[in-house]
């Protein structure tokens, strides 16, 4: 089953074409293309919404037509012989960005008659997991880094899933495919937004996560005693607008007008380690409480390599005989490979009529 994959929930224009075959249990993905509008919104320090959908009008056709052109045995002319399935993002987004993933998809499905799948962009998050690149992988196409990957069979139900981005904190127990269940999430900041606040207090460009993670190699998590919001609640909420507050006040405390390379420095790490152990603490107690057979990460924060590190850590400190999986970084932010992944294993077909953009879906 050839499934084309589109992605615009946010700043990003993602087509992807899987390959996917559950007897064999191999998914090939034959292109993952991606565009970003993330060098216009980091002028701003964030994503402004009509410019990222103006942005991706642009781009659709062509992120469609290179996608369809690096797929072998995809006839670009004619390409509804060889696609059988439309996986569209539907939700959450932004409105103008979903619509325009939703419309694209609705006009092809309607044009080459074929069925869509719709697809919540965080369920997309938790399905990036269940691709795994094999180490012997083909090479299909160097100019996309296009390989072939297996479906990732170590992973087993039931499972903790946390989805940790810029604006999305949630912890979800999945008992089979299909079988989702909120467990908790922010109530305020998200883990991805409170490293930028904390990244614009520093005067770090946006996006702030990827640089805070460098300048925190070299810096000392202990330097600052910052706050661990909700480490210790019952429940498996997070809250980060208090950490966020605390960097503020810390930082209004340096009357230089320039911070030193090692206050940014000690800064990223504390901070860092602050979100990190709050992250880990109540996925580590949700698994425990709820006996899984599995963890997984998702989201673009899961691409920060602390993280991952301390997660592993944990697992390995107490013991617990829990694997721990995360997906490849290039899968972690935003494309439509993990799309189209979420709509083979749980994608319910539906005619194009029936589609519509949702900007405030959430877990069902």
């Amino acid at each position: 089953m050839k499934i084309l994959g589109i992605e615009t929930s946010c700043d990003e224009t993602g087509v992807a074409i899987i390959d996917a075959n559950i007897k064999t249990k191999e998914l090939k993905i034959l292109s993952n293309v991606v565009a970003s509008s993330l060098a216009l919104h980091s002028k701003t320090g964030g994503i402004i919404p009509n410019i990222a959908a103006r942005e991706q009008v642009k781009y659709m056709i062509p992120v469609i037509k290179e996608a369809l052109s690096s797929t072998r045995g995809v006839d670009v002319q004619n390409p509804a012989g060889s696609i059988d399935v439309i996986a569209v993002t539907v939700g959450p987004g932004l409105i103008g960005s979903l619509l325009v993933g939703v419309e694209t998809a609705r006009t092809l499905a309607y044009v080459l008659k074929k069925p869509i799948v719709p697809v919540n962009h965080l369920i997309g998050h938790i399905y990036a997991n269940f691709i795994r690149a094999n180490p012997k992988s083909e090479i299909l196409n160097p100019k996309l880094n296009a390989k072939r990957y297996t479906l990732n069979a170590n992973i087993e139900f039931p499972l903790i899933t946390l989805v940790v981005s810029g604006g999305h904190t949630d912890l979800v127990l999945m008992e089979k495919h299909g079988s989702i269940h909120w467990l908790g999430g922010t109530r305020d900041d998200a883990a991805g937004e409170a490293f930028d606040k904390i990244g614009r207090l520093l005067g770090i460009p946006y996006p702030a996560g990827a640089e805070i993670e460098k300048f925190a190699k070299n810096g000392n998590p202990k330097a600052f005693s910052f706050p661990r919001p909700m480490i210790g609640s019952k429940d498996y909420d997070f809250s980060f607008s208090g950490l966020k507050t605390a960097v503020l006040r810390e930082t209004l405390k340096n009357k230089n007008e320039k911070f030193s390379q090692r206050y940014i420095q000690d800064i990223s790490a504390s901070s860092q380690q602050a979100i990190i152990d709050v992250l880990v603490s109540k996925t580590i107690k949700a698994a425990q409480q709820y006996k899984v057979r599995s963890i997984l990460l998702g989201g673009g924060v899961a691409a920060n390599q602390k993280l991952r590190d301390e997660f592993q850590l944990k697992i390995e400190n107490l013991k617990l005989k829990i694997p721990f999986f995360c997906p490849e970084k290039r899968l972690c932010t935003d494309n439509a490979a993990m799309i189209a992944s979420a709509a083979f294993f749980n994608g319910k077909q539906e005619d194009w009529r029936n589609i519509i953009a949702n900007p405030e879906l959430y877990f069902e």
